[in-house]
């Protein structure tokens, strides 16, 4: 149950990600360039803060830095895929997509690649928390584009399988922090030549995009560097459903806490998902 715990403490810091995200997109808006600018931000205040962790050591091995650069590639993949997407579908469509991938991928990479057993729990857990997904969906105007749905899907997923590999790989390798921080690393210096590359407003944010591109950078980077601890004693294919049904949790809690209410549909959602971690806690 610690793990479980401590998993619950990424969510909620996810969950708090989430929020200055969008703070950052009414403030900066969702240009190519806003988008690269916001990316450069949250990797370098991630690497300040996993560098400070690390007591000031980069830990670099080639191995490491091979599976760190695969990370990074992955989330630029997932990043232009994110961009293609909402030009086409709405908001709670990606979502969908983009959850139940980060949720399925590694539920069945855990169950064939690492022999992860399969419980009743997980399975009720999974079947729910996807139920749930279904109900925060909202009708919208719908375009050709599969590719990029698909791409959502598949590279949200496989974020969660790279940190498994890495996590059980039997390699010379970084720690889980040391890792972390070479992604951030990466991160920020793949944004920032595709920023000089890129046409459009390249000027510094303003003061309260700053706020929210640092404190984004600071809890989504420590909140995976605490998946990835959790992924060396808690199995992907109950981890990653967990993670999914609970940011949809304290998500909508944080919303009964704004202007922007949760509706009756994603009330119904949370319930699910409680309902499919209690399963996979009690069974």
């Amino acid at each position: 149950m610690y793990y479980y715990a401590l998993v619950s403490v990424a969510v909620v810091m996810f969950s708090f990600m989430f929020l200055l995200n969008e703070q950052y997109e009414k403030e900066s808006g969702t240009a190519l360039t806003s988008i690269f600018k916001f990316s450069i931000g949250t990797s370098s205040a991630g690497f300040i803060i996993l560098f400070a962790m690390n007591g000031f050591r980069l830990e670099l091995t080639p191995f490491s830095a091979a599976v760190a650069l695969w990370a990074v590639v992955n989330n630029l993949l997932y990043t232009l895929c994110s961009i293609r997407s909402l030009s086409k579908i709405n908001l709670s469509l990606f979502s969908i997509f983009a959850m139940l991938g980060g949720m399925t991928i590694p539920f069945i990479a855990g169950i064939i690649f690492y022999d992860e057993p399969i419980t009743v729990g997980k399975v009720l857990c999974f079947v729910l928390i996807a139920v749930s997904l279904f109900f925060t969906f909202q009708k919208g105007e719908g375009k050709k584009g599969f590719i990029y749905y698909a791409g959502v899907f598949i590279t949200n997923g496989m974020s969660g399988v790279i940190s498994k590999f890495y996590s059980e790989a039997d390699c010379n390798k970084a720690s889980s922090n040391g890792y972390s921080a070479q992604i951030a690393l990466f991160s920020f210096i793949a944004a920032f030549i595709i920023l000089l590359c890129i046409k459009g407003d390249k000027s510094l944010p303003k003061k309260k995009s700053l706020f929210c591109m640092a404190g984004c950078g600071i809890v989504s980077n420590v909140a995976n560097f605490i998946l990835l601890i959790a992924l060396s004693h808690l199995p992907a294919s109950a981890q990653y459903p967990f993670v999914t049904g609970g940011v949809m949790i304290v998500s909508t809690i944080i919303c009964a806490f704004t202007p922007n209410k949760p509706k009756k549909r994603e009330i119904i959602a949370v319930a699910l998902s409680f309902m499919g971690i209690m399963c996979l806690l009690l069974t």
